[in-house]
């Protein structure tokens, strides 16, 4: 496991131009806005992120579900299914992104891994509030092992994804689905997952307004469009860091960022999970930032292929 008391180094040259060219653009900080506005922000840096890669076969379909109808991307692969199964949850912080955000990284997943990705527009907040996200994303996860077959995948092989607060996410649909007996997982793939929302630690402190990380009224923002009681912040559903039993989850790699606020957190509950007897590996880029995956840094592209070879991997087992 990383030592988080290591000293810092500095951001990655190209991460430093990108901070230098935010800071240019003296965009206010999330919590001044309206949370439409701030999607609409986020929708409109999908340019900056680069050219998607080609992909056999993208379809957008609504899904049927006990959580109601959910939208979901499927993306396919080149070759001969059926094909092994990422359910991907898209991150930021339960308020904004969608299918388009995060469209070029499940691509790259789906390629990488040579999975079929089926990403969740789950609802967001606050017009859904939290237990609305978790919901609709196990809901979804149940689907896609249940009509597997009709995308050319493997009900035997699924596996859950996301990043941020789509991490989140996709630890507590691991969870839940271990305690409600299913879907069977195989992997759990957390990329600089949001799991404490009592936001102590040193790096949600340390860094927060700092490196592209929003300031902490930005973190408070975010957690009062998600949720309706403060107490809910120490619901493992909210908080998986918090939930007292781990064991029987699947294997996971999480993913963190040297200059990441979510870095220690993340880092944690990969030591929770080991603790717990579940296979981990904790894989920290140093001189990264939070949300790095999506971005065109040459680190990025190496992060996307250790992810695709741990998913390759477990999913040839």
């Amino acid at each position: 496991m990383t030592d988080t008391t290591a000293p810092l180094g500095s951001p990655h040259p190209q991460v430093q131009a990108y901070l230098d060219r935010l800071a240019a653009a003296n965009v206010g900080e999330l919590h001044t806005f309206t949370p439409e506005q701030a999607r609409q922000g986020w929708r409109r840096q999908i340019a900056l992120l680069g050219e998607p890669e080609p992909i056999a076969a993208v379809e957008d379909r609504r899904i049927v579900t006990k959580a109601g109808p959910i939208p979901v991307r499927i993306y396919t692969p080149s070759g001969t299914g059926p094909f092994p199964v990422l359910v991907y949850f898209h991150g930021g912080g339960f308020v904004m992104g969608d299918l388009d955000t995060h469209d070029g990284l499940c691509r790259s997943l789906a390629n990488g891994a040579t999975c079929v990705v089926v990403s969740v527009e789950y609802p967001l907040a606050p017009e859904h509030k939290f237990p609305a996200a978790p919901e609709a994303c196990l809901a979804a996860t149940v689907w896609a092992a249940e009509y597997a077959g009709d995308v050319g995948g493997d009900p035997a092989r699924i596996a859950v994804g996301g990043d941020s607060a789509g991490g989140n996410l996709a630890a507590v649909v691991a969870r839940l689905a271990r305690d409600l007996g299913g879907p069977a997982l195989v992997f759990q793939l957390l990329i600089y997952p949001d799991v404490d929302f009592r936001r102590t630690n040193h790096s949600i402190q340390a860094f927060a307004g700092r490196f592209g990380n929003v300031s902490r009224a930005s973190q408070h923002w975010f957690m009062d469009n998600y949720l309706t009681d403060k107490q809910d912040k120490l619901d493992p559903r909210v908080s998986p860091l918090l939930a007292s039993d781990l064991t029987g989850l699947p294997p996971a790699l999480i993913v963190t960022a040297e200059f990441d606020a979510l870095r220690d957190e993340g880092e944690e509950y990969g030591r929770r999970l080991e603790k717990a007897g579940v296979p981990v590996t904790v894989s920290r880029y140093p001189g990264m930032i939070h949300e790095f995956v999506r971005h065109p840094f040459d680190d990025s592209g190496k992060a996307r292929r250790e992810v695709a070879l741990a998913l390759a991997t477990v999913f040839t087992r």
